[in-house]
This record gives C-alpha cells, structure tokens and sequence, in this order.
C-alpha cells in the first residue's frame, strides 16, 4: 500500500461555536486539507490546502489529532493530522468548483455528526493540544 499524508486544518469561531467545513466533490464534509506533496512540510501543505480550497490565509497551530485508515480499494494507508489553525487573512470562498461545492460554517454538533471518527467528538479537539516542530 502507498502512504498518504493528509493534513487538515481545524479553524474554530470561538463567539459562534463553528468549525469551518467544506464539501467535497465525490466525498463529502471534511475539514479544509489534502494530500501532503512531494517535499513539503504538513505546515505548508495546511496552508495551501485551506487557501486552495477556502481562499483564506491561515496560521498553523498544534497538532490536534492524528488518525490512520487503510483504503484498500485504492492501495493507500492514510496517515491523516489536524491542526488548529487561525485565519490571518482573506474571505471563504471557492477557488475550485470542480473540487469543492460548499464552503460553510458549521455547528458543532452537527461537525460531530459528519466525523464521528474523532473519539469525544470536535470538542475534545478544541481541547487537544501537541507542539509540532519541523527540524529542518
């Protein structure tokens, strides 16, 4: 199986309780993230990804969650990590319509419901928290 790293950006809006969220083309609600390329750090990789896919330029913070899967019908072990992140800059909107097709704030029940694969649910990733460093 090839590897695959994935890295996600969680971005909370603290005064309404909402995490951002996009819909993916094919595949559904998912925090804005991709694939890790070739020579590119997962700092780098969160913050084009957000802004590929939200038009917004954010911030890396911690590493919140680290999960694993197997998609064996495409040969892949995925290796997904989530990082809260801040916006610094720009409006959401979609840069790709062939990739993204809603961009939306949303509750937090309701991210609970569409990631049920995060034991304790967003909040427990709110309050989650490892130091990521890159070491050259």
């Amino acid at each position: 199986m090839k590897r695959v790293d994935v890295a996600y950006a969680l971005i909370h809006d603290k005064n309404n309780e909402k995490v951002l969220m996009v819909n993916n083309r094919g595949s559904g609600w998912s925090l804005p993230g991709g694939a890790v390329e070739h020579g590119e750090t997962l700092e780098q990789a969160v913050i084009r990804e957000a802004e590929e896919e939200t038009s917004l330029t954010v911030e890396v913070q911690n590493i919140i969650a680290v999960n694993e899967a197997f998609f064996k019908e495409r040969g892949h072990h995925a290796i997904f990590i989530t990082f809260k992140a801040e916006i610094i800059d720009g409006e959401a909107s979609i840069q790709d319509k062939e990739e993204i097709l809603e961009i939306e704030w949303i509750d937090i029940q309701t991210a609970n419901e569409l990631m049920p694969f995060h034991p304790g649910g967003v909040e427990s990733l709110l309050n989650s928290s490892s130091p990521y460093t890159f070491q050259g």
